[in-house]
């Protein structure tokens, strides 16, 4: 049986760009989403409801804009990637986070809401002392920064490969679509416009899934496709092996991944406000419950959905580089056309044991000797496609090059219907402004509130607060742009590369938390020490350690719990803020 040509399966060609419909679709998603953001943001005229919406927030609005700020545009790109070429492992990486959810309802959402605070970082000087104050909201601002312009670069990267732009004009783009509604309505706009983006983004979701499968051979079922998925080893979920320098496993998920959860949801400002603005504390626990009860399954659905897509690459021949830019580039080296023949074979040697081990997987009896031509098949294959990819890496200096971020992407191009395809760029381009949005909302937050009114303008009127928000708001939005631009090129990977930021401070950070929620005898000194001892562990373990980045949430917090009661030996117990029932 010869090959499923992309052409045969909608009736139309193949197509290297938008359609003027998928332009009309993307422009009237992308304006109806910036103007209910800033029809939903009016009245924001005070700094109370501008920061934290006059706590007035129901607890699913704030549940799906505290979804929205993770499922961003390198959910879709990166992670539907991960699914095509490792599987549905990726998940255990959120294994701990219904366990962080649960013990952070319990701690800091009370204890925040009755400290009554607008930051994180804010309730740390009530605890201990201004200096911890001042170095923890500053290490957020470090890394919150440095987080922004990744996401913003990240999605841009891959999106100038779809619509041809350069990836300079889609981030400064992305970026003033953002500060327009933001600046203009606070969080209270951000937030329902968030609700609106996950709404978009589950229907996206199921439709890319749904026309994979329906993309799939006519004599290739859905169960076929979960036998071919699985013989493969994409729809592996669970590794039991321990090993310290591999990033996805059952432990490094479940204890490295709940600490950082817990940093992450009850430590970084950008989650810590949102349910800040919740009406009440039994609200904002809602919140974060239905995250512990969505994420991991929206988390599989995603990688599943990638899993698929590698099921249909096994009958649909595929690029050998998903890097349109790059695959042009190489295509005019001496080496590429044996590479491009090789890879040819290998794809019609591996289609033909996918159909008979399809085949083989209905019938009863011995799957052995089908299988294991299969699994041979598929690992020639993968071996023509590294030589694909090894001469990109040639041609760009000797590095490793991978075209993981660009595979969803080439399943769009290809195969989506006129319309859709403009619907799906649109919701990846909103993906982008939704978790962009709470950043600089939250890094303008922390340098209002934090630095600004507590040590360079005090006793100033609320409204001159409210202007210095916007202000601020549109400087880190610049920056932002500034750093994506110019300082993120470097960064490589997505999805990896931002948590690996975050995990670099996130460990010092939920150290000093857990002082300050716990160890009554340790005061503002010995917690500032131990900041800087944890971030100094840190920062050894990533230069000179092979250690996975998600064991830096858990080293850097132990760092600064260590430290700060070996300091405090002497010290008589501190009185600890009240927690509500």
């Amino acid at each position: 049986m010869g090959p499923l040509e992309p052409q045969q399966i909608f009736g139309f060609e193949e197509r290297f760009g938008m359609r003027p419909l998928d332009w009309i679709v993307l422009c009237a998603w992308l304006v109806s989403l910036v103007s209910y953001g800033l029809y939903r943001g009016r009245g924001s005229s005070t700094v109370d409801k501008y920061l934290l919406a006059g706590k007035t927030m129901p607890w699913y609005a704030m549940g799906l804009s505290i979804l929205a700020t993770q499922a961003s545009a390198i959910t879709f790109i990166s992670t539907t990637g991960q699914g095509f070429v490792d599987g549905m492992r990726f998940v255990e990486f959120y294994f701990g986070l219904p366990i962080a959810m649960v013990i952070l309802c319990a701690t800091a959402v009370p204890i925040f809401h009755r400290a009554k605070v607008y930051t994180a970082y804010e309730y740390l000087e009530k605890r201990f002392d201004s200096k911890t104050r001042s170095l923890v909201s500053s290490v957020f601002l470090i890394q919150r920064g440095l987080a922004a312009g990744i996401g913003l670069y990240a999605p841009a990267v891959a999106l100038s490969a779809v619509l041809g732009w350069s990836d300079r004009l889609i981030t400064v783009l992305i970026g003033v679509l953002v500060v327009i509604y933001t600046t203009s309505g606070g969080i209270k706009a951000l937030t329902w416009a968030d609700v609106q983006q996950m709404t978009m983004i589950f229907l996206a979701l199921i439709a890319s899934l749904g026309i994979t499968i329906y993309a799939l051979p006519p004599s290739i079922g859905f169960t076929d496709a979960l036998h071919l998925a699985g013989a493969a080893g994409r729809l592996r979920i669970v590794d039991l092996h321990l090993n310290w320098s591999d990033r996805y496993n059952l432990w490094s998920g479940l204890i490295g991944g709940g600490f950082l959860a817990l940093a992450y949801f009850g430590c970084d400002q950008s989650q810590v406000q949102r349910y800040l603005t919740g009406k009440s504390v039994a609200q904002s626990r809602l919140s974060l419950l239905f995250n512990a009860t969505v994420k991991i399954p929206m988390q599989l659905f995603i990688l599943f959905i990638g899993a698929m897509v590698f099921v249909l690459s096994l009958f649909v021949p595929a690029p050998a580089i998903f890097q349109p830019a790059e695959a042009a580039r190489v295509e005019k080296s001496a080496n590429w056309a044996a590479v491009e023949k090789q890879y040819r074979r290998s794809f019609e040697e591996r289609r033909d044991a996918a159909y008979q081990f399809a085949h083989a997987a209905r019938q009863e009896g011995d799957k052995t000797a089908s299988l294991s031509r299969f699994r041979a098949s598929q690992k020639k294959f993968t071996e023509s496609r590294q030589a694909a990819l090894g001469l990109v890496g040639t041609l760009q200096g000797g590095g490793k090059f991978d075209d993981t971020n660009y595979i969803f992407l080439s399943f769009v191009r290809l195969y989506l219907p006129v319309g859709l395809v403009g619907l799906v760029i649109g919701v990846i381009f909103s993906a982008s402004m939704g978790s962009t949005s709470g950043e600089i909302n939250s890094l303008a937050t922390v340098s209002v509130v934090d630095l600004y009114r507590r040590y360079l303008v005090r006793n100033q009127s609320d409204r001159h607060y409210l202007w210095a928000s916007r202000a601020l708001t549109v400087f880190w939005g610049a920056f932002a742009v500034s750093f994506a631009t110019v300082g993120a090129r470097g960064f490589g990977a997505l999805i990896e590369r931002v948590n690996i930021v975050g995990s670099l401070f996130y460990g010092g950070m939920l150290g000093v938390f857990v002082l300050a929620f716990f160890c009554r005898r340790v005061g503002g000194t010995a917690a500032f020490w131990g900041v800087i001892a944890g971030e100094a562990a840190i920062f050894s373990a990533a230069a000179f350690t092979k250690l996975s980045f998600l064991w830096y949430n858990v080293l850097g917090c132990a760092v600064v719990v260590v430290v700060g009661l070996a300091l405090s030996l002497h010290k008589q117990p501190c009185e600890l803020p009240e927690v509500p029932d």
